[in-house]
């Protein structure tokens, strides 16, 4: 029996033709394994070990997901409430001239756009998604004869525009690690600020991954600057994006194995009362909820991305074990056909010396 000095499955050549196969059907053909037995048996035991690494952080990211999508959701009663808030405000001074920078309209010649990523791999297609939604909208802004500046969150991002000269960045933050908290969105609500007022910018737009579900999330750009007056998040066309149903579910096991339960659920905020009045002047507390309504939006935002790329990682770690398995499993028959042909070849041996010496 041939041996090598590392494990390798060849393709024979005149096999081509076998290896095609009809869409929705696994690849099949004739392997011709040149290797020993023991070689098989050290890639049996790797594959059993990357299983066990790989449901080892399906489970965690798990975890963390369900973490995750719970101070996404904790906090849309919230968000809701100071949308109504601002709404009812804006409604009381639609008939004064009033100058609100945050909610100032102007003619849009630079645009910066804030691209929120994660800061480690193994999450399947989450941090390129987005990055082509990003670079999607470089390539558009261009086209339109507009200039563009990047803010990147997280460090696939940051290596990303690295790598890449060409891309105007303006500024390389880190991600978090553990769940977003306020103070860290008011780091970033910080420099979009700054780059609104100041008129670096004319227009601040945020990209992101918005959570969908545990099996699906989409990158999104949403409008971040400057304002709706009644507190709205839009996307680049002026379209409401607000409140959506949002699917909780439920980590359980069955059979010794992790098993998913889902309701959709969908937060309804609490109506004003019309005859609702102010003791402060309208436009005082319009211009105090502005930065509170601009550092909510960036929160939720990172929330989002964060519950993304955990259902992302739990997806793509699942997928993982589940090739690492069928890996095993595989390699295992071909343990198996490979040592009774050795046994079977021992006996015959042992027969014919019996039957020579009789002989």
């Amino acid at each position: 029996m041939a041996t090598s000095s590392s494990f390798s499955i060849c393709i024979p050549s005149n096999t081509a033709a076998a290896t095609t196969r009809r869409p929705g059907r696994p690849l099949t053909t004739k392997f011709r394994v040149t290797c020993n037995l023991r070689q098989l048996r050290d890639r049996i035991n790797s594959a059993k070990n990357t299983q066990k690494v790989t449901e080892a952080m399906k489970l965690v990211a798990a975890a963390k997901v369900r973490r995750a999508q719970e101070a996404v959701v904790s906090g849309r009663p919230f968000y809701e409430t100071l949308v109504e808030v601002l709404y009812n405000i804006n409604e009381e001074i639609q008939t004064e001239d009033i100058d609100i920078p945050l909610t100032k309209v102007r003619p849009v010649k630079k645009v910066a756009l804030v691209v929120v990523t994660g800061d480690r791999g193994l999450c399947g297609g989450f941090n390129n998604a987005v990055l082509r939604k990003a670079e999607a909208r470089i390539e558009e802004l261009k086209q339109l004869g507009l200039d563009y500046t990047v803010v990147s969150i997280g460090k696939k991002g940051n290596t990303h525009f690295l790598a890449r000269p060409y891309i105007n960045v303006d500024k390389l933050l880190d991600g978090f690690n553990n769940l977003p908290t306020a103070k860290d969105a008011l780091k970033i609500a910080d420099d979009a600020y700054s780059l609104f007022v100041s008129e670096d910018v004319d227009k601040v737009e945020l990209v992101y991954t918005k959570f969908v579900s545990l099996l699906k999330s989409e990158p999104v750009i949403h409008t971040l600057l400057p304002l709706s007056p009644k507190g709205e998040i839009c996307d680049i066309n002026g379209v409401c994006v607000d409140a959506a149903d949002d699917e909780f579910f439920r980590l359980t096991t069955k059979e010794g194995k992790l098993t998913v339960e889902r309701d959709v659920v969908r937060v309804q905020a609490q109506e004003f009362s019309p005859v609702l009045q102010f003791e402060q002047d309208p436009v005082q507390i319009l211009d105090a909820l502005m930065p509170l309504y601009l550092n909510s939006q960036i929160l939720r935002a990172l929330q989002e991305s964060l519950a993304s790329e955990l259902a992302a990682r739990m997806t793509a770690m699942s997928a993982a074990t589940d090739n690492a398995i069928e890996l095993k499993n595989t390699l295992s028959i071909l343990y198996n056909r490979k040592r009774q042909a050795k046994i079977t070849g021992e006996m015959l041996e042992i027969v014919s010396g019996t039957t020579a010496l009789d002989g």
